[in-house]
């Protein structure tokens, strides 16, 4: 119960620690100021927080950008990205993630790691984002670029394998972990395509389960052509895992094909990527979203939302902006957003030039 320890710098040894308290004895967001009002408060650090992060600064903007995590968001954990401009043998989302928050530090951004947003606060002529330790941090534009989070199945012992034998990621640790063995990737998206053609190289075997009846309508066509190509993955439809067994790591999964009959195997590593929610429960409602929870914006918001939120101007919203004057959302919590790592950085790019206008409204 005390796993993992983390010894810092030799000054304090810390037993099964938060993320925060990582974060804290390292240093890590020492000298940010929180009672400083920036231009800009960027919540979340995947390729449309940190895209945003590198324009805003870049143009003279003060910009902070909060992150629960560590920056790269879902992108952060795909193993190799290969239909990314200027990239033509492709590139990790860890390292992509990398150079864009040293990029964004290169041109004066702040960046605050292992910080959760809690609470979006409106407060007369400026915002406050309300961290998870309580503090506010205000700020006259806000950028939303909280991402989404993926779909847990409704397994009744997930938690218990979570981390011992079930990932939500494909990166180098989790190849070497399955290194040899036979393994299953639930997920009929570019994330799960990206993972079986990663995790091929080193797993014995991939089985592919997707719930629906082919891969055409949810996988770009170049993975599935690297997928069909790979002899050593199986792509199993209509096929959905229904039990994990194991004491204490993952040892066997049962699963149930299209017919009906159920298959039992020896298998101790599962990698769920099975769709996205929105990362929008801290907001409270504030701004108005969509029926599944992702944040309306420009010409999605209707009169009826506007007339809710009581939209105090007489333009319309820009492209980005929520049903909150000055409040933007980008990237894979904005609804209608298009799934792709170039997308979400037009996004994050785009949205400065509309922070701006707010400013100078």
């Amino acid at each position: 119960a005390e796993l993992p320890v983390v010894i810092c710098r030799g000054e304090a040894v810390l037993k099964n620690p938060s993320n925060r308290e990582i974060a804290d004895h390292l240093g890590f967001n020492k000298g940010i100021d929180h009672t400083h009002l920036r231009d800009v408060v960027i919540v979340g650090a995947g390729p449309a927080g940190l895209a945003a992060a590198v324009y805003a600064a870049s143009e003279g903007l003060g910009v902070l950008v909060i992150e629960a995590s560590s920056p790269g968001g879902q992108a952060g954990s795909s193993s190799r990205i290969e239909n990314y401009l200027g990239f033509p043998t492709g590139i990790s989302g860890r390292e992509l993630a990398g150079r864009a928050y040293a990029q964004a530090q290169k041109f004066g951004a702040e960046v605050m790691i292992a910080k959760g947003a809690a609470e979006l606060a409106c407060e007369h002529n400026s915002y406050g984002v309300r961290l998870d330790d309580g503090v506010t941090i205000p700020a006259r534009t806000v950028v939303i670029a909280t991402g989404a989070q993926y779909r847990r199945p409704s397994l009744a012992n997930l938690d218990q394998f979570e981390g011992a034998g079930v990932y939500y990621s494909a990166t180098f640790m989790e190849a070497q972990l399955c290194d040899g063995d036979e393994i299953i990737i639930v997920g009929g998206g570019n994330s799960a395509g990206q993972a079986a053609v990663f995790l091929a190289q080193s797993a014995r075997h991939v089985h592919l389960l997707v719930r629906s009846g082919s891969l055409s309508a949810t996988m770009s066509r170049y993975l599935i052509r690297r997928i069909e190509e790979t002899p050593t993955i199986q792509i199993k439809t209509r096929t959905e895992i229904v039990a994990l067994e194991g004491n204490g790591h993952l040892e066997r999964v049962r699963w149930r094909d299209g017919t009906g009959t159920v298959t039992s195997q020896n298998i101790k590593h599962v990698f769920l990527m099975t769709g996205a929610e929105a990362n929008t429960g801290w907001l409270n409602g504030r701004v108005a979203l969509d029926a599944k929870g992702f944040i309306k914006t420009g010409w999605d918001l209707t009169q009826e939302d506007l007339t809710a939120a009581r939209w105090p101007l007489d333009r319309s919203p820009y492209l980005l902006e929520t049903s909150l004057p000055g409040v933007f959302a980008v990237g894979d919590v904005r609804c209608g957003n298009v799934k792709r790592v170039a997308s979400a950085v037009g996004e994050g790019s785009i949205a400065v030039s509309f922070v701006h206008r707010a400013l100078a409204g």
